[in-house]
């Protein structure tokens, strides 16, 4: 089962069954993905169960809500601050290469770099036995929720920028309890956006590259996740294709299980906060930035994957220089 949430022609938020690629269900008594979830939770029931008991009888055209851009990120928080936004890296058995490539001098050899040896250790240590705690994988911030870009809206990239590109990945979506316990309820496609050039002049900037807009979306697919994920990432300009590329995922194509690092993102109490969302992304080995394509103000961003129903597609925008003044009281 899919979820959307959207936004009806009054400017009410929804959650919906997809029925088909044309067709949403929207849910009784409920207006949000997280409130779903929340009485769930209190039930003892699953995310699909209480979806099932909360179907209405009406429908609404899927087409038409995402025509007239009324669809919303799968997961929403009323308050952004407490939906944190955060990924790994490094964890995906294609990843290496490309990523030892932006961070090598050209005087050394790939394998002495940082990228391929955090690598090394997930494919040796990410994937430990059940009840052991596997090696840590490479980890970062993105930021809270006012960062998550609507599905066909367009994705910022900040004046200061050096680049901003793809990376189209799998996050999973999570609900803290009333007692701190970190509830997985979904995954979404997504685009984790990044800026590349920032990230290869030096590898300590990793974390100025990451603190730009993602999106993810339209489709939270509930129930567990395949262990091989198939999709499609594509970069167009001016209408036309520019750059296509397939991409894989799931536990059987990554050198660290899901739940290893899910260990290791809420292992820190400060990630399990009572009523708190995070979205946390799982990496790609896919880029368009690592064949060479420099992607421009207005470029279009879509990637796909059946899985996840709907393709997700944002538009690159450039934003326009902000002044920044400090002042001292």
């Amino acid at each position: 089962m899919r979820l959307v949430q959207f936004k009806d022609t009054t400017g009410a938020q929804h959650v919906a069954v997809v029925e088909d690629q044309n067709t949403l269900i929207p849910l009784k008594g409920v207006s949000t993905t997280r409130e779903l979830a929340t009485i769930a939770l209190a039930k003892g029931m699953t995310m699909i169960e209480k979806a099932k008991i909360r179907m209405g009888d009406t429908t609404v055209d899927y087409n038409e809500v995402a025509r007239d851009g009324r669809l919303l990120p799968p997961i929403t928080h009323v308050d952004p601050a407490h939906f944190l936004v955060t990924g790994t890296g490094l964890t995906h058995l294609g990843s290496a290469s490309a990523r030892a490539n932006m961070h090598k001098a050209d005087n050394k050899d790939a394998n002495e770099t940082d990228s391929m040896k955090m690598f090394r250790m997930g494919v040796e240590g990410g994937k430990p036995k059940a009840g052991e705690h596997g090696v840590q994988p490479e980890w970062f911030y993105k930021g809270d929720g006012s960062i998550v870009a609507n599905p066909g809206a367009d994705i910022p990239s900040p004046s200061f920028a050096l680049d901003g590109s793809e990376e189209p990945e799998i996050a999973a979506v999570y609900v803290i309890d009333h007692d701190g316990t970190p509830v997985r309820i979904g995954f979404a496609i997504g685009n984790e956006f990044s800026d590349h050039v920032m990230e290869r002049q030096n590898y300590l900037y990793l974390a100025h590259s990451k603190l730009r807009h993602c999106a993810m979306g339209p489709e939270l697919l509930l129930g567990d996740l395949p262990s091989h994920v198939e999709g499609t990432s594509r970069l167009y300009r001016d209408g036309k294709v520019i750059w296509e590329k397939q991409f894989v995922s799931g536990e059987d194509n990554m050198s660290h299980s899901i739940a290893n690092l899910e260990y290791h993102h809420f292992k820190y109490d400060l990630f399990r906060r009572p009523g708190d969302v995070h979205a946390h992304f799982f990496g790609t080995a896919t880029l368009s930035f690592a064949d060479g394509v420099t992607t421009q103000d207005g470029d279009e961003f879509e990637i796909e994957s059946a899985l996840f129903g709907r393709p997700i597609r944002n538009r690159l925008m450039v934003q326009a220089e902000r002044p920044v003044t400090v002042k001292a009281i």
